[in-house]
């Protein structure tokens, strides 16, 4: 780990935090990832060795703490009373980053919203029964399509067919799906448009947006970039 050779709090914290993932891998088990696999699911692109460094680097500054699974394969990570705290941290980025930050095209991954969306449904409004979900989400370069499976109040994302009845379909532009997501477009502009399609029966077609709990910053309004402009010739 490289150090600022400070005894300023802020270079000592970001010798920690500013690893590259580290805020990544403390955001996914903050959300109830626990197994390694999981918390590799929620960060598309970190390898599976980096990940294993990451975790046992903050192993060792008592940040994350295991624990063989009951099976006795593989562990589960989860914070300690340090790694909660610093979560407040990557809350309070995340809060400047909805505020200031406006979404680019490269930002507009739309499995990164399902598994956020996933990750934070409100399982009190789920069905009682198996659902399975399939999703085309348009707008990138190439269509993608996954199955999100529903049952018992578990959930489960597949980027191959399941083999299972398919109950719902819906087809949404990747931007569309990840900006309501993120709050920034309401369910009604979003269907309006036809931006996002349902094919289903009725009832799954009304019950399956009030399933989404948005994401922890959706309540956050974003600055314009015309606005900030504005704040910053007014100062």
């Amino acid at each position: 780990m490289r150090t600022y050779g400070q005894y300023c709090p802020i270079a000592r914290g970001a010798e920690i935090f500013a690893e590259r993932w580290t805020p990544l891998i403390i955001r996914n088990l903050y959300l109830g990832c626990g197994s390694f696999s999981e918390i590799l699911e929620g960060a598309p692109g970190l390898s599976r060795t980096l990940l294993s460094q990451r975790l046992k680097q903050l192993e060792r500054l008592a940040i994350v703490e295991s624990a063989p699974k009951p099976d006795g394969r593989g562990f589960r990570y989860e914070l300690t009373p340090a790694g909660r705290d610093l979560f407040k941290v990557c809350g309070s980025l995340g809060e400047w980053g909805a505020r200031w930050l406006e979404i680019a095209p490269e930002h507009l991954d739309p499995f990164v919203a399902l598994w956020s969306m996933c990750n934070a449904l409100r399982r009190d409004r789920l069905p009682d029964r198996r659902v399975v979900i399939r999703f085309d989400f348009t707008g990138r370069r190439r269509r993608e399509r996954f199955w999100l499976l529903i049952e018992h109040g578990d959930t489960e994302i597949c980027k191959t067919y399941p083999g299972l009845d398919e109950d719902l379909y819906i087809t949404a532009e990747a931007d569309a799906f990840v900006k309501w997501h993120a709050g920034q477009l309401t369910w009604a502009e979003a269907t309006r448009n036809r931006r996002i399609q349902l094919h289903g029966p009725s009832w799954l077609v009304r019950a399956f947006p009030t399933w989404n709990a948005r994401s922890l910053f959706a309540h956050i309004k974003p600055v314009s970039r015309t606005a900030a402009s504005s704040f910053q010739v007014a100062t």
